[in-house]
């Protein structure tokens, strides 16, 4: 039987926005998020993993326990799901219809692994890939941050090479941006967008 629980979402058309760690995705949607606070609401996943530092429980994730997860996993709560580095990530049917029924585009920001399985559901986002000019580049900032070992940096590398090959793929995104400058960057994810911004925009405010 098919779900038909995603296919029954109101609201604006989601946006996924997909992309390997370190190619400036959170960079890109803080600036969005800022400039467009009441059009843009995002998606908090879910994670097992435990807080960093500065981060806060349904803010940035809803932090949960493994066994939690996968019993909502298994209950079909999650659109989808994906294991990296040891730990569980996903993304609700209510985290994404909590944005929806306030009228706002929802943002899921997930990895490759997560974008194939929504490619499976009726959820009928918007694809964008944010991808770094090179794995160099990607390496680069990675070390900058200083939060990663050397043995996650490496999975992280690796995973962003995957991703990046995976983005080529015809057909797997209606957008993909190579996020060299910052600025130019962000006024493409700006244009992708700015029809449904403006459909929002428009709307009036859901009671």
């Amino acid at each position: 039987m098919r779900d038909a629980t995603v296919k029954a979402m109101a609201g604006p058309r989601p946006v996924v926005l997909s992309g390997p760690s370190g190619a400036g995705k959170s960079t890109l949607l803080k600036k969005l998020m800022k400039e467009f606070d009441s059009v843009f609401g995002f998606s908090v996943s879910h994670t097992t993993r435990k807080p960093r530092p500065g981060e806060v429980n349904g803010k940035d994730y809803h932090y949960v326990t493994r066994e939690a997860m996968q019993a909502a996993i298994d209950n079909g709560e999650f659109i989808e799901s994906a294991v990296f580095s040891g730990n569980m990530y996903g993304t609700s049917k209510a985290a994404v219809q909590a944005v929806q029924a306030k009228n706002l585009i929802c943002i899921l920001d997930i990895d490759m692994q997560g974008v194939r399985n929504i490619k499976k559901t009726d959820l009928n986002p918007i694809y964008i890939s944010i991808q770094p000019p090179s794995l160099e580049v990607l390496e680069k900032r990675l070390r900058d941050r200083k939060t990663e070992s050397e043995e996650s940096l490496q999975k992280r590398l690796l995973a962003a090479k995957v991703d990046m090959e995976y983005g080529k793929e015809p057909g797997m995104f209606d957008v993909i941006i190579v996020n060299n400058e910052l600025d130019v960057a962000y006024g493409q994810l700006k244009e992708a967008l700015l029809e449904e911004i403006n459909m929002v925009k428009k709307r009036p405010e859901s009671s």
